[in-house]
């Protein structure tokens, strides 16, 4: 889907999809958010939704999309006039506002109609469980404050349950002792069940 987004998007989109943040959240970076030296953003407690500020390393693609963002700066300001956006991501130099049309149309391209941008966020926090993320650390870059909330992103689907049952399926072939079938319910002789 990212390949029908505006370009201006694409990045943001992507921003989205792998760090789980809010689309409030992404589009208040500013570039000096960004510590390029010890490779982090910092988000303010002002532009997070509960009021707590917290940090997102940038390693791999994430470092690569803020350094391609960090490049892109520049913008036109029409009449030769060059100029630099003092945000990450941005479209002439504001702000990233509402992406509402574009991202409908991206959608219905690649067939996935119905699908909205916080959709994003719930799939960062399941990947990030399904990769072995500890979930206290998960709920730290997402901004989950509560338990309760981060159980609602991180829905078990029917995959999830597929792969359950062939993981105890391949435990028990490989563990023949562990699969031995014990009858509980014959009496003994001369004695109880």
């Amino acid at each position: 889907m990212n390949l029908h987004l505006p370009e201006y998007l694409q990045g943001f989109a992507r921003f989205g999809y792998l760090s789980g943040w809010r689309k409030s959240e992404i589009s208040s970076l500013l570039r000096e958010d960004v510590d390029r030296l010890w490779k982090v953003i910092r988000l303010r407690p002002q532009n997070s939704k509960n009021g707590a500020g917290r940090v997102l390393a940038l390693e791999g693609e994430l470092w690569d999309i803020t350094g391609r963002q960090w490049h892109s700066r520049e913008y036109d300001q029409g009449e030769g006039t060059v100029a630099f956006s003092l945000y990450v991501f941005h479209r002439d130099g504001t702000p990233i506002g509402s992406i509402r049309k574009a991202w409908a149309s991206a959608c219905k391209k690649a067939g996935a109609q119905g699908r909205l941008f916080h959709d994003l966020r719930r799939t960062a926090v399941r990947n990030r469980v399904r990769a072995g993320v500890p979930e206290r650390v998960a709920m730290s870059i997402s901004g989950h404050k509560t338990r309760a909330i981060f159980d609602r992103y991180n829905i078990v689907s029917e995959d999830d349950l597929r792969q359950a049952v062939l993981k105890t399926q391949s435990y028990l072939t490989s563990s023949p002792s562990k699969a031995e079938v014990i009858s509980i319910g014959k009496k003994k002789a001369g004695g109880s069940r």
